[in-house]
């Protein structure tokens, strides 16, 4: 997370990497495969399997958690999807049970999630573009007071319309 201040515009950004364990869960994973092929195939082969497994284990890590959500510019980019702070409500930082009730019962289809299991906290934005078929918008973040904050502070310093 870099917060900064630059004039009236408050910037935040994050990257949604996967946690340390992940990492580890899968190097482990991959040792197990190379035990289990190396005792029925040739030597270079399993070694040729593993590394082919543990480079697919790096690229599918690195691209889960190359998500990034950044405030600036006057808009807000979570991944790949982006809105302007003039289409953008209040945003409400909420702890791990209230995301939980936000992703799940209390959920609108509509809405857009950028989720992640390994972060139990997020952020709401609200949505007031009338065009745009999505209610809220639902975001994980390791900091989700800060994330709140550069919005609301982006939205305050954005002219309406």
């Amino acid at each position: 997370m870099h917060p900064v201040e630059n004039g009236t515009d408050t910037h935040y950004s994050e990257r949604l990497a996967v946690p340390l364990r992940w990492w580890v869960q899968g190097t482990m994973l991959v040792a197990s495969l190379w035990l289990a092929v190396v005792v029925a195939l040739p030597e270079a082969l399993a070694w040729a399997i593993s590394g082919a497994a543990m480079a697919l284990l790096v690229v599918l890590l690195l691209a889960y958690g190359s998500a990034r959500i950044v405030v600036g510019d006057g808009e807000l980019r979570v991944g790949r999807a982006r809105i302007e702070a003039r289409h953008l409500g209040g945003a409400s930082a909420l702890d791990a049970d209230a995301t939980r009730r936000q992703a799940g019962v209390d959920a609108d289809a509509r809405a857009y999630l950028l989720l992640r299991p390994y972060l139990k906290r997020s952020v709401r934005v609200d949505v007031t573009d009338d065009a745009d078929p999505a209610p809220y918008w639902l975001v994980s973040t390791r900091h989700p007071e800060q994330l709140a904050g550069a919005l609301s502070a982006m939205t305050r310093s954005t002219p309406a319309g």
